[in-house]
């Protein structure tokens, strides 16, 4: 008998994912977005802003690749070695911290913390043409939401002018999907808060690296990344404990960036392996790193004093999609889905 999870929303073949119907999934959540984008605006009586990640700080940094061959037996070397992983090298890197909510709240509530930045490569020393690579992580091990199918029966709910009647009216397996999604989404936002620059950050989803291997990517803080004690009663502490980390502290924060690749043969969910498919398409699902190790590859360093000024902070923005490779590509529906998503609610906001 299948796992009970699979009632829940957890896939194990196309037979479940309906993959003919994802484009008309992804074109009604890219309506929810740009709604729920301007909901949220509307509320605070703001500009729009980004629709999800609204408040954080953005600084410069930038990100090492290490030798990856070094202390390593040739086979793994050769399956790191892909991309810009290839060779060693430093490149200049924009780093964006924030606050997963839609709306611009007190840095107390609690929420799952993102990272994100680019790596700019236009210097010509990667080993292809890219001159962009874009990296997104959370302070969770898992995206709450599945698939796009999820994806969009909690857009549903989060728009609806009447959320009890719309539950109401969804699909049954809709109704799990979203008491899935909160169920998770409330244990990932309980966790103590602890200032930016020593939060570990997970991918949570896929991305091919290079032709034949898929990884996943972490961002793991040095243990003598500085912080001051936050400030409870500021509700931007975690912002400003930032600021003044990279204007202040004489050593700054780092992470080292790891990349878990994909072992179907050894990786198990319910004690059962399962195809690269299965661990591709279900983003709530955890690899497990006793199973599938993160291997660091890089280094991901803060700049002093180099936090963007509030324009060139709103003009930036991160597309794991677009700044990617034919190597580097985000896998599975709920990236698909939420590319789409995410370039309608840019546009809106910047233009363009």
């Amino acid at each position: 008998m299948p796992p009970v999870t699979r009632l829940f929303g957890v896939t194990f073949s196309d037979v479940d994912r309906n993959p003919g119907a994802e484009q008309a999934i992804r074109d009604e959540i890219v309506e929810k977005v740009l709604v729920m984008q301007a909901k949220a605006a509307a509320k605070q009586k703001r500009p729009l802003g980004r629709g999800t990640h609204a408040k954080g700080v953005t600084v410069r940094g930038q990100f090492e690749v290490l030798d990856v061959t070094a202390g390593r037996d040739t086979v793994l070397a050769a399956r790191l070695a892909k991309g810009m992983f290839a060779k060693p090298g430093i490149y200049p890197a924009t780093i964006r911290f924030a606050n997963s909510d839609s709306g611009v709240q007190s840095d107390f509530k609690p929420d799952v913390r993102s990272l994100s930045f680019s790596v700019d490569l236009t210097d010509g020393t990667a080993p292809d043409a890219a001159e962009r690579q874009d990296f997104s992580m959370q302070s969770a091990r898992t995206l709450p939401i599945n698939d796009a199918p999820a994806f969009l029966a909690i857009t549903k709910l989060l728009t609806a002018e009447n959320p009890v009647r719309e539950l109401r009216s969804l699909a049954w397996r809709d109704k799990l999907r979203i008491f899935r999604t909160l169920a998770l989404l409330q244990v990932q936002i309980s966790k103590p808060l602890k200032p930016y620059q020593r939060l570990r950050y997970w991918s949570n989803v896929p991305f091919r690296h290079g032709p034949v291997d898929v990884v996943k990517h972490s961002a793991t803080p040095a243990p003598d990344n500085l912080a001051a004690p936050l400030n409870s009663s500021n509700q931007n502490g975690l912002k400003d404990e930032l600021i003044r980390h990279v204007n202040q502290d004489a050593k700054m924060s780092s992470f080292d960036f790891g990349l878990q690749l994909l072992d179907s043969g050894k990786m198990t969910y319910w004690g059962k392996p399962r195809d690269a498919d299965f661990w591709i398409e279900n983003a709530s699902v955890a690899w497990d790193e006793s199973e599938a190790p993160f291997h660091t590859v890089a280094r991901l360093t803060l700049l002093p004093k180099s936090q963007l000024n509030p324009d060139a902070a709103e003009a930036t923005y991160f597309d794991v999609t677009g700044h990617s490779t034919a190597d580097s590509t985000p896998l599975g529906s709920i990236n698909r889905a939420r590319w789409a998503g995410e370039a309608a609610s840019r546009k809106a906001r910047l233009g363009g």
